[in-house]
């Protein structure tokens, strides 16, 4: 009962610190990345240059993606109930996952390359901002698996016994830091959805 008490009370905390800094990083990113996908539209359609064709491996890497976001989404509810081995699990599918998704991603430049070989050497600027978008959105995916990674070790290393089992789910730091990680990783997963989306139509006109 105090548990449930106690993250009530920090939910209550509109202006927390952490979740202040974190929803302005997700808005500057929002607004880079709006940036980015507008100036390669207007690039592309004034220079009339040919769309690039996204690789079919980025949509099988769009449902992968989703797939981290149920995960970590399942590690709250399991967090919520006290539900250690499901905790574990749900952050371990996860990480698994989410290094499923950036070798995917690999393989689909490579995929990107042989399409159209000067992808990695553009010579327009269409390309660049493509480049660019591409390879910002795996480096914050690479950035936030550590933090998978820390909380599946924590995890691992501070349940062995109830006592420890139950200090570790009353720490409402904990609690914060989960829900800003989740709320991170849902951010990347629809922001890639709209990536995908957004060049997938342009390579229709």
């Amino acid at each position: 009962m105090s548990k449930q008490i106690q993250e009530e009370k920090n939910d209550g905390i509109i202006f927390h610190p952490s979740k202040l800094f974190m929803y302005l990083f997700l808005a500057s990113l929002t607004m880079i990345f709006l940036f980015l996908t507008l100036s390669y539209l207007y690039t592309r359609i004034e220079q009339n240059i040919t769309p690039i064709k996204v690789p079919s491996i980025f949509m099988i890497n769009t449902f992968i993606l989703l797939g981290t976001s149920y995960f970590v989404h399942q590690a709250n509810i399991a967090y919520i109930k006290d539900n250690t081995q499901k905790y574990q699990r749900s952050l371990l599918l996860t990480i698994f996952l989410t290094i499923i998704f950036m070798l995917l991603q690999i393989v689909g430049w490579n995929q990107l390359l042989e399409n159209n070989a000067s992808f990695f050497n553009a010579t327009d600027n269409a390309k660049s901002y493509l480049q660019v978008i591409s390879i910002l959105h795996f480096i914050h995916i690479f950035v936030g698996l550590p933090f998978l990674v820390l909380f599946y070790l924590r995890a691992k290393k501070r349940m062995v016994e109830p006592v420890s089992v139950l200090i570790y789910f009353s720490d409402p730091s904990k609690k914060t830091h989960l829900n800003l990680l989740t709320l991170y990783w849902h951010f990347l997963d629809i922001l890639w959805v709209y990536l995908v989306l957004f060049f997938w139509i342009n390579s229709l006109f």
